[in-house]
């Protein structure tokens, strides 16, 4: 039996999972969390699958072991994508991942033509191919390694400035390619990405939409909980891979989603 005070945890590269855990929170307000973000990882788009895969198992490994979690999810496209299958071997607790949204862009476009907004490592997977032959069939995907939407999220919630050109490029990447004009619909492929969803808006113009899956990952979550009791023992934790001044000033954005405590692995 599940203990009630178990956290579900959350883990992402950096702080691009909060757009999942605001999520969570409307489905789950009284479920205790812990957000884990590997900073010292930090990015992880630019890294090789073996390096990935090794890094998430690992670290998702000593976090299990250390907190006890009810549930894991991989609250990371490019995690998710690369590791998802090697950590549901080695883990004995629910995994719940995350995939690029193209199912519901699919659904939503009416031009036919869907933008995607991921890291390189996510935006060249298998995973993301399959995905398309599956959901997409008839339509145009165009995909995007958007690195600089990463930093640019992660600095905003520092209360830093970011550079207007950083979504511009972004858009540019996806709008530059054949047929871009026409995209109508545009998945943000990247958990970090929903965090900037205005600025985005702003540099595409009316008349594109845009679609990721923290809700569906909430509901995938709420489902594998059901009939689980939830008892918050101490305050919601925010767990770090690596100390510094840029952690610290992440803290009232942390307060923000209800992550009053903060650990470094």
């Amino acid at each position: 039996m599940t203990e009630a005070s178990a956290p579900i945890l959350l883990f992402d590269s950096g702080v691009g999972g909060l757009s999942v855990l605001a999520e969570l929170r409307a489905q789950l307000p009284d479920a205790p969390i812990i957000y884990a973000a590997d900073n010292a990882g930090l990015p992880y788009g630019n890294k090789t699958e073996a390096q990935i895969a090794a890094r998430v198992a690992g670290l998702l490994g000593r976090m299990t072991e250390r907190y006890r979690p009810r549930l894991v999810c991989i609250a990371c496209n490019t995690a998710s994508t690369i590791a998802l299958g090697m950590v549901r071997e080695v883990l004995e607790v629910p995994i719940v991942g995350t995939v690029p949204a193209i199912k519901p862009a699919a659904a939503l476009t009416e031009t036919g033509t869907i933008g995607l907004l991921g890291t390189e490592a996510t935006i060249r997977q298998g995973y993301v191919d399959r995905l398309e032959a599956e959901f997409a069939q008839g339509k145009r995907l165009l995909r995007h390694g958007a690195p600089g939407l990463v930093a640019a999220a992660e600095a905003r919630l520092r209360g830093e400035p970011v550079d207007r050109a950083a979504y511009a490029r972004a858009a540019a990447g996806l709008r530059d390619q054949p047929g871009g004009e026409t995209i109508d619909t545009v998945v943000l492929a990247c958990t970090h990405f929903p965090l900037v969803e205005r600025e985005l808006a702003e540099v595409f113009g009316p008349g594109v939409g845009f679609v990721h899956g923290a809700q569906g990952i909430a509901r995938r979550v709420a489902h594998l909980t059901e009939g689980q009791a939830f008892v918050r023992t101490s305050p919601d934790l925010a767990l770090f891979t690596r100390d510094g001044e840029d952690v610290a000033a992440l803290l009232p954005a942390l307060a923000h989603y209800g992550l009053n405590r903060m650990e470094i692995l």
